[in-house]
């Protein structure tokens, strides 16, 4: 059962952004400091991408856990109420990421997505990010 009423929990979730996530915040923060300049939310690129690097054709996605059902992940866990709805939420989010990850590479772009959960070990997201920058 949920602990909070209907009205409530469809406010809660109406704040939750798309943009500027804490996430999101870290690793542009993080790509930044190694030098790596960027354009936000590429809006004419498939899945609008979190960060962009033009002249690489490059970009990087920044999926929070819940929201894009991380497979195995403890942030991906469905909620009680509800939860029909969520787990068809998270596959349709899913299949999505997947479309536009094909869309990018056929149009000559390399994707890497970064987990939320992933973040705990910042040394290792910033080796990926690396290599994937510098390929």
């Amino acid at each position: 059962m949920d602990r909070l009423t209907p009205e409530r929990r469809s406010w809660l979730m109406s704040q939750v952004g798309s943009k500027d996530t804490a996430p999101e915040m870290v690793v542009r923060r993080m790509v930044f400091a190694m030098g790596y300049r960027y354009r936000l939310h590429g809006p004419k690129l498939p899945g609008k991408p979190d960060l962009v690097f033009g002249s690489r054709r490059k970009v990087l996605f920044v999926h929070g856990c819940f929201w894009h059902g991380h497979e195995d992940c403890r942030l991906s866990r469905t909620p009680k109420s509800n939860s029909g709805f969520w787990r068809d939420k998270a596959v349709s989010n899913r299949a999505r990421d997947l479309r536009n990850l094909k869309d990018l590479a056929e149009l000559g772009w390399g994707a890497l997505t970064v987990w939320q959960c992933e973040l705990k070990d910042r040394e290792h997201v910033a080796e990926r990010i690396k290599a994937f920058l510098e390929e």
